[in-house]
């Protein structure tokens, strides 16, 4: 469906999960992939939150390619709590949630080709919580912010949009019963879906599209839910 060839796509976090799924599906449209993770088997193996490290895997990219189309931000933040998170926990997790991707735009700018896109991935959780989540929820609501602003800065120059993934199972299991039925769309997300709408947003077809925040999440963020209502139950801890 999607045809990227003679086109490089750059994507954190692409060792595993959804980054990994992104990265493949650019691969197989026929796009050169440069990714990056903390896990072997990618084009750089680095930490994101390290300044150096971006700096030095934006010179490889550059210095293989030259000019970049698409800048997928996708390395997920670490996640932890008020009640058990110190201050390099929370610092660690904006570094990789939202520093990197607004260091990666601002180093690769000079390098976007004309019609560049940048995809962030948020996720549903830049807009409601479960306790204890503070870190992931901060950076998802940071990149989210960070996409409309960069939007408008880089206008004429270069598309960019986010994705809030709901619940998207990256272990290939099946999802019955309650898991299922809670979401609207009667099932639990794949890293096809995300990956989807990726290709999309950086093609023609969604050259008309930016600063927005897209969110996949098989409708559960407008499902109202009260005590009693639709089979809905809540058991309050004791």
């Amino acid at each position: 469906m999607w045809d990227f060839r003679n086109r490089t796509a750059v994507v954190t976090g692409g060792g595993h999960g959804i980054g990994k799924c992104i990265a493949d599906a650019f691969r197989e449209a026929g796009a050169r992939v440069f990714d990056i993770d903390l896990a072997e088997g990618c084009f750089y193996r680095g930490d994101l939150a390290d300044r150096e490290t971006l700096e030095r895997f934006v010179q490889r990219v550059v210095g293989e390619c030259g000019t970049v189309d698409f800048l997928i931000n996708n390395a997920p933040p670490k996640s932890c709590g008020i009640a058990e998170a110190t201050y390099d926990d929370f610092e660690y997790a904006l570094r990789v949630g939202v520093t990197a991707p607004f260091y990666l735009a601002k180093l690769f700018l000079p390098y976007f080709s004309p019609g560049a896109s940048i995809v962030n991935i948020s996720s549903s959780r830049d807009r409601m919580s479960q306790p204890q989540t503070e870190s992931y929820t901060a950076a998802k609501g940071g990149i989210s912010a960070l996409t409309h602003a960069l939007a408008v800065s880089l206008a004429g120059r270069v598309r960019v949009n986010s994705i809030s993934p709901g619940w998207i199972d990256t272990t290939g299991s099946t999802f019955a019963g309650p898991d299922a039925i809670q979401q609207p769309v009667g099932r639990v997300g794949t890293p096809a879906d995300i990956a989807s709408m990726v290709l999309y947003l950086c093609s023609d077809l969604g050259g008309f599209i930016t600063g927005e925040n897209i969110c996949i999440d098989g409708g559960m963020t407008r499902q109202m839910i009260y005590h009693g209502d639709f089979g809905w139950t809540l058991s309050p801890k004791e």
